[in-house]
């Protein structure tokens, strides 16, 4: 299996700066995407932002300029750097990866979350 730990969470104030980490580890024969997701109350999760292996990013149009995403390949760990934190980005935010796998005879692709860190931005 594959697990996923995160950090970086806590509480900041309006305008401040959080890093959130999450590293993979188990049985990963290559990661193919890793990102990061966010649920606040009463909202479905949504996509914050994800990097490919090759480095493309994706950005929601709410947090463009104000997060950067990266990754180091090498220890399988993604980060989201998060500057000019709003109340509104209060939230539980979720790390996810897509990975392929080697079981069976077989490559295959899954997915994996981690069990959120929240964020909580104060005004």
């Amino acid at each position: 299996q594959v697990q996923l730990v995160e950090s970086g969470g806590g509480l900041v104030q309006a305008g401040g700066s959080l890093r959130l980490s999450c590293t993979a580890s188990g049985n990963i024969f290559s990661i193919n995407t890793m990102g990061w997701y966010r649920q606040a109350p009463g909202n479905e999760r949504e996509l914050v932002a994800s990097i490919t292996r090759s480095d493309s990013v994706n950005y929601v149009d709410a947090v463009k300029g104000r997060f950067t995403i990266a990754r180091n390949g090498d220890k399988n760990t993604v980060y989201l750097q998060m500057n000019s934190l709003k109340p509104e980005n209060t939230a539980v935010y979720y790390c996810h990866v897509g990975i392929t796998q080697y079981f069976t005879g077989n490559y295959h692709g899954v997915d994996f979350w981690g069990k959120g860190t929240l964020v909580t931005v104060s005004s």
